[in-house]
């Protein structure tokens, strides 16, 4: 059986950053359910060889790790097109706006204003690292964010807006998430309205080659510590004290173990002695979100011949919000649509062409017949994916963050917890997920050496 000073569950960005923190210094394995490394980020290459992100794409202002990464890796960056008139799918008819911010009626736009700015009032009060702590902290996770937006919002239209951001960045229905939550996961990522932006806010950059193609250069500088198709299924305390991780095709023995997989996933997982009674109900209570990102091939990107960025709200749905997609310095046009949140989860029972027809209805209905009739198209269902099952991140109801958030970032003994929802900063990031491997790191270096097993 091997013997190695730290084992890591999961080959997405935060374990195999985990991994490459300590390397140097300690023998690592890397234990990878999938037949590939980059968890929730994945690449699909169309006919034509452009290549696009199907899982997380974006960085932005503020996500300084993840651009060191890009440098440090070689990759470079470009900015998501944002260029032209926006849309507004109201109703039937499509009103033109720049921004953030939707033009709408008078009184309906001074609603979503005001609303929105109590919302980013209340969440510049929270420390992201002690969310719990706050003076209102229970009262705000006793009630559900959209208890919060009915009561702040009065006009339908507000409504269904501060209801689309919500699916737009938490992939989650504004009853799912405890309001604590909600202004918590915003201050991470600095504030609500830099989540949403793209140029100067979390969609403002993509990267050449997408972003599983960093996880591929860092588990390439990783090598053979990588294993792939060796899915965790047993860890065990040994009489020495050391964790005995059984998985698919053998086991290994390590002094540390660094889980970076989604609580989801976790939960799968056999502990002995079993893990805390809180740990348990913690994961229990950390549901990911629902997400299915869908994307179209075009010969040209034609929506621009009329000065449109690509980039639409449409209350009506399924596809609420979509964006121009295309590659830099290809001549393809790809245009992305999400169906998020009750949308996916109903679309996710769907047949195929089914799921596919929905959502070019909804870009014909946005930029006119052609975009009908794509070349090629291709979605993810990131629910249905069983090393996943949800995106973009596992979210908390109302009660959680006060009654085990204290404990979110504790090791369990030998047992330490990294992942994007793990993190203080850029919860549900690339950014949070290296912020998480650092912290898990760190932890494990001082306790190792602290140990004398210090291996060069």
């Amino acid at each position: 059986m091997e013997e190695i000073d730290v084992a890591v569950l999961g080959a997405g960005i935060s374990g195999l950053q985990a991994a490459r923190l300590l390397r140097d210094r300690f023998s690592v394995r890397i234990l990878e359910a999938r037949d590939r490394v980059g968890g929730r980020l994945l690449n699909h290459t169309f006919a034509n060889g452009d290549t696009v992100d199907i899982g997380g794409q974006w960085i932005g202002p503020g996500q300084d790790r993840m651009y060191r990464l890009v440098e440090e890796l070689g990759a470079a960056t470009w900015p998501l097109y944002d260029r032209g008139d926006n849309l507004l799918v109201l109703d039937g008819r499509s009103r033109r706006y720049r921004g953030t911010i939707p033009r709408i009626n008078p009184l309906a736009l001074a609603d979503l204003g005001l609303a929105m700015h109590r919302f980013e009032k209340m969440a510049r009060g929270l420390d992201p690292a002690r969310p719990w702590a706050h003076r209102r902290a229970a009262a705000w996770d006793a009630v559900t964010l959209r208890s919060w937006i009915d009561s702040n919002c009065r006009t339908r239209l507000a409504r269904q807006l501060f209801a689309i951001a919500v699916g737009a960045v938490f992939a989650a229905e504004p009853d799912d998430l405890s309001l604590l939550h909600a202004l918590f996961y915003a201050r991470s990522g600095d504030s609500l309205e830099r989540l949403l932006a793209v140029t100067g806010g979390a969609q403002q950059d993509r990267i050449h080659g997408g972003t599983a193609g960093l996880c591929e250069r860092m588990a390439a500088q990783l090598g053979d510590c990588v294993q792939l198709g060796s899915p965790a299924k047993k860890v065990k305390a040994t009489a020495d004290g050391r964790l005995r991780v059984d998985y698919r095709g053998g086991a290994l023995l390590c002094e540390r173990l660094i889980v970076a997989i989604p609580p989801n996933q976790a939960l799968r997982i056999q502990f002995e002695p079993e893990l805390p009674a809180w740990r348990d109900q913690l994961m229990q209570r950390m549901p990911a979100g629902s997400c299915i990102k869908c994307i179209a091939r075009y010969e040209r990107p034609f929506w621009r011949d009329e000065q449109l960025s690509g980039q639409v709200t449409s209350p009506a749905g399924p596809v609420r919000v979509s964006f121009d997609n295309s590659e830099r310095g290809r001549e393809s046009g790809l245009l992305m649509g999400f169906l998020e949140g009750d949308v996916a989860r109903h679309y996710s029972g769907v047949a195929p062409d089914e799921r596919r027809q929905a959502v070019l209805d909804c870009f014909a209905r946005f930029f006119g017949e052609r975009a009908r009739h794509p070349l090629e198209y291709v979605d993810k269902d990131w629910s249905s994916d069983p090393w996943t099952r949800g995106c973009y991140a596992a979210f908390l109801g109302p009660g959680t963050w006060t009654s085990y958030g204290e404990r979110l970032r504790e090791p369990n003994g030998r047992i330490h917890w990294a992942g994007t929802e793990s993190a203080s900063q850029w919860y549900g990031y690339m950014e949070g997920a290296l912020e998480s491997a650092e912290r898990a790191a760190r932890e494990v270096q001082q306790q190792l050496e602290r140990a004398g097993a210090l291996h060069v």
